[in-house]
């Protein structure tokens, strides 16, 4: 007989498990959801009119089953004690310091977590390592459970990797390509992914619902991520020969995209991808490698992150050449500081690098963004290293609340962000109030370059000849 999960906690109530635990008491109302954490702000947001995290449709969702059967919450042992089943959707930084600096996820959190239910539980529980981890986390998991456990307490592991696109994340999961849940193939193990299939199954078809082996799901995740970030990095190596050769990016992703084998997402030229997990995953994948002895493998996928880094220091350099080799002291307006649109997400964002190079190289810079806050701005800018203080930051860096605010009497302005907003502008009113000869840098292959050309602009697009 199925175990039948009646009460669900979440252990992080970030950009992961918020969203998708919100989601699950929207789908199960006969599901009691219960989200934790430690940060007592960040619980408040939950609980208030404002939300800590943007994703168009969350609100809705939120809002209407809060205090229902989804609660937010910074009592942790009364939620572990009282769950049948616990998501683990703690942050995996990759390391800063030790063994695998720089590469290795930092899993710290996890044991965390993992430690904390195996000391609170009471009766047996259901463990689903919902964060994005290296292969063979659950492995380790398994380890302190069952270090843990005794004939009356059992702990079973579940991998259940989000693939969530900031942005969309509530369509996608609301209407997800699949969900994929693996565990121990043994009959406890097959017992407690049936659990976990029949909540999903509340709201995805089951055909879409995948269950396999814990080391498959947990690679699984790495892998997809891996495949689409060397898709960009691989467009964006043809970007860089398209300038050199005048061929047209869009039209060079156009014409490889209509090959059903190839298909035309993730073909976007760009200033370079960022978000969470992309290189998160890719060094994670490369250190996993490494570890197994595959050095080839290992220097393949590090490659696309070496691309990644590539574009967009190749993208500065073009906006210094350009400048007439000096950027001392001009302003340049950047549009856009989140790493894609409709998210105020800068995890890796290319416009966090294009700014410190810019500052570093003494230009005066003015950032507009519509969702990220001014004090993430300032947080992402001032980290060890690249300046002294924040107060000599606040000396190059100012925080536009507009684009025109931004733009004016501005040297040039950097797409850095595909928001919609940047194709609306009034770019003859953009144009009027900048220093001529007035440059735009288009970073997202999201404006019309003949049309600017005429009001004045003098224009350059990835992936393009210069016109």
């Amino acid at each position: 007989m199925t175990t039948q999960v009646k009460k669900i906690c979440c252990l992080g109530a970030g950009y992961v498990g918020g969203p998708t635990c919100a989601v699950i008491a929207y789908k199960c109302h006969d599901i009691d959801v219960t989200i934790v954490d430690l940060n007592e702000s960040r619980i408040a947001a939950w609980n208030s009119d404002h939300l800590p995290i943007y994703e168009p449709g969350l609100d809705k969702i939120v809002f209407e089953r809060r205090g229902k059967n989804l609660f937010f919450t910074t009592q942790v042992e009364q939620s572990v004690l009282e769950a049948d089943l616990i998501f683990v959707s703690v942050n995996t930084p990759t390391k800063k310091s030790g063994l695998g600096a720089g590469f290795a996820a930092d899993l710290a959190y996890v044991e965390s977590a993992t430690r904390q239910i195996a000391d609170v539980a009471k009766s047996s529980k259901i463990v689903v390592e919902k964060s994005t981890v290296p292969c063979r986390t659950a492995e380790s998991m398994r380890t302190i459970l069952e270090a843990n456990s005794n004939e009356n307490i059992r702990f079973d592991i579940l991998s259940n990797p989000e693939f969530l696109a900031e942005g969309t994340a509530i369509n996608d999961l609301l209407n997800p390509d699949r969900v994929l849940i693996g565990g121990l193939q043994t009959p406890e193990g097959m017992k407690a992914q049936q659990a976990l299939v029949e909540v999903y199954a509340h709201w995805v078809p089951t055909d879409r619902i995948i269950t396999t082996n814990l080391w498959s799901s947990e690679l699984s995740k790495l892998a997809a991520n891996a495949l689409l970030a060397q898709r960009i990095s691989s467009i964006n190596a043809l970007s860089a020969i398209c300038e050199a050769t005048g061929a047209d990016i869009d039209e060079v992703a156009y014409a490889c995209g209509r090959d059903t084998r190839i298909g035309p997402k993730f073909l976007k030229a760009s200033v370079g991808f960022g978000g969470s997990c992309f290189q998160k995953d890719i060094l994670n994948l490369v250190y996993l490698s490494e570890q197994l002895n595959l050095p080839e493998v290992a220097a393949y996928w590090k490659q696309v992150v070496d691309l990644n880094e590539y574009q967009k220091k190749r993208f500065v350099s073009h906006v210094i050449k350009t400048l007439f080799n000096t950027i001392t002291n001009k302003k340049i307006a950047i549009f856009g500081f989140a790493f894609k649109k409709d998210t105020g997400d800068t995890r890796e964002s290319a416009a966090i690098t294009l700014c410190k190079d810019f500052i570093q190289e003494n230009a005066k810079v003015r950032i507009y963004d519509p969702k990220v806050t001014t004090e993430q701005i300032f947080l992402d800018l001032s980290e060890p290293g690249v300046v002294d203080n924040t107060k000599q930051l606040k000396n190059r860096v100012t925080i536009a609340k507009s684009a025109y605010e931004a733009s004016e009497d501005a040297d040039a302005i950097v797409i850095a962000t595909e928001w919609d907003e940047f194709k609306e502008l009034d770019y003859q009113k953009i144009y009027d109030q900048m220093h001529k000869p007035a440059f735009i840098f288009d970073g997202r292959l999201i404006l019309d370059a003949e049309k600017l050309r005429n009001i004045g602009f003098r224009v350059h697009t990835i992936g393009r000849a210069e016109a």
